[in-house]
């Protein structure tokens, strides 16, 4: 997107710098500065000055920063209120019927990588793949993981149940010499040798792995080799003999993703081969998408890492899908890391103003015409929610604040346009979003009001033109 207006590119840049940061927040941030500078606005048209204005910014924010912390619901991070924190997040990019489908998917991809041991959460782990076609409501999670080819030899076998999965990073295919050389034979016998000589290094790696799958398979299993290099059709033919499936030149990424699914160890070397370093798998089979092969690794028994299979009819449908499960997964993520929630549908918002409007009644400072411009600036959000959802902005702002009055933290229902007990209806917002919005907003607006203050300080350091 080209933007030419200067106020604007900074109003993109903080956007965007939320959403790199904290995954949320964008649209609110560009409705609370946009809001904020025309309240200024009309201070400044009173002939109030700007740095009056940002001093009571800065209160504002240091009184709004304590009303958050106060509203932070310290809440088991279980499934009912990661599954809260999913649906308000996608509920704002996606129609009510996505929304029910993909709530319980995000939910569950946040907790499969979750560890208890580790607060942190690492989102690579889970692996957003697309396949254009069916519907939207196809979209699907794979407790396991999806591999974007196939197998490459047309005899091995398509479809494995109870497999031993080896994870390795080993080539296993001939490679040149680095050197240019030159074998000169007489006979046919010669070069029969030079050809096997050449190969043994890499024959010897495939019969080391084709005597760890007979030792293991004696049960009737099955198994499967994913290599992150090469693997040669003459190794490729050997397996395919073997009754095995392998896979070659996976991503590292799916590497690291496979060993914390199924198990196992990813080995660098066939010389540690045993079958302690072996993943386990119920099912690994591969389907055919047009000319695109996927392989699905499924049924694995306690994983660490999962795929979200995203579906849909044509690549924007896929598009805006991926965009709004990368934000409901860092809702997650933000939930689980802060240890609690804030209560949404513009709760927060409205208590803060209301905190804010109280805290203006005692200060005796001019500063107190920033402090009431924030909390009517506030308001911002819960008016575009009775906007967005077909009600009257004025009349549901003012039965949220009777409401707010008489103590009760209530938001707005976008169904009905009446108050609703947030908590209760299992809407909540991100402690640290909230936090960023509060932050980043007033930076910008402080800097947009003092920018004639910024000129003017430049001239004057500026050096003085030679006669």
């Amino acid at each position: 997107m080209q933007i030419q207006l200067p106020t604007a590119q900074m109003l993109s840049r903080t956007a965007t710098a939320v959403d790199d940061e904290v995954g949320d927040g964008t649209s609110s941030i560009i409705l609370f500065i946009g809001e904020l500078c025309h309240i200024a606005e009309r201070y400044l048209n009173e002939r109030v000055h700007p740095r009056i204005l940002v001093d009571g910014f800065q209160l504002a924010l240091r009184k709004a920063l304590e009303v958050l912390d106060s509203m932070k619901l310290a809440l088991p991070m279980n499934r009912e209120t990661l599954l809260g924190v999913a649906r308000t997040a996608l509920g704002t990019k996606l129609n009510p019927e996505l929304t029910n489908v993909m709530a319980p998917i995000v939910t569950d991809a946040v907790q499969i990588v979750h560890r208890p041991e580790n607060r942190d959460l690492d989102l690579h782990m889970v692996e957003i793949m697309h396949m254009q076609h069916r519907l939207a409501t196809d979209t699907q999670l794979v407790r396991g993981l999806v591999l974007d080819h196939g197998c490459r030899h047309p005899d091995m076998p398509r479809r494995l149940t109870r497999c031993h999965i080896l994870i390795c990073n080993v080539s296993l295919e001939y490679e040149k010499s680095e050197v240019n050389s030159t074998f000169a034979f007489s006979s046919a016998e010669q070069r029969e040798k030079l050809v096997e000589a050449e190969r043994k290094v890499t024959d010897d790696r495939v019969r080391k792995i084709i005597a760890l799958k007979r030792k293991v398979c004696e049960d009737g299993s099955t198994f499967v080799v994913i290599n992150q290099k090469g693997i040669d059709p003459l190794s490729l033919d050997s397996f395919a003999k073997e009754g095995m499936m392998g896979l070659r030149r996976a991503k590292k990424r799916n590497m690291e993703r496979l060993a914390l699914a199924c198990g196992g160890v990813c080995c660098n070397s066939v010389d540690e081969l045993t079958p302690e370093v072996l993943g386990y798998a119920g099912l690994v089979y591969e389907q055919t998408l047009g000319e695109e092969k996927y392989t699905f690794v499924e049924e694995v028994r306690e994983p660490h890492s999962c795929t979200i299979l995203v579906k849909g009819p044509n690549a924007h449908t896929i598009g805006q899908l991926k965009d709004a499960l990368r934000d409901g997964l860092r809702a997650c993520r933000n939930a689980v890391v802060d240890g609690g929630v804030v209560l949404g549908a513009g709760a927060f918002e409205l208590a803060c103003s209301e905190a804010l409007m109280t805290y203006a009644r005692t200060l005796t400072t001019t500063a107190v015409s920033g402090v009431k411009a924030v909390a009517e600036a506030l308001l911002i959000i819960p008016k575009v929610l009775a906007i967005n959802s077909g009600f009257d902005p004025i009349e549901c702002l003012v039965k949220l604040q009777e409401e707010h009055a008489q103590g009760n933290k209530v938001g707005l229902d976008v169904v009905t346009g009446e108050p609703i007990d947030p908590q209760s209806g299992a809407i909540f917002d991100n402690y640290v979003v909230k936090r960023q919005i509060l932050n980043s907003a007033i930076v910008m607006t402080s800097q947009l009001l003092l920018v004639d203050e910024v000129l003017k300080a430049g001239k004057a350091g500026a050096p003085a033109p030679q006669q």
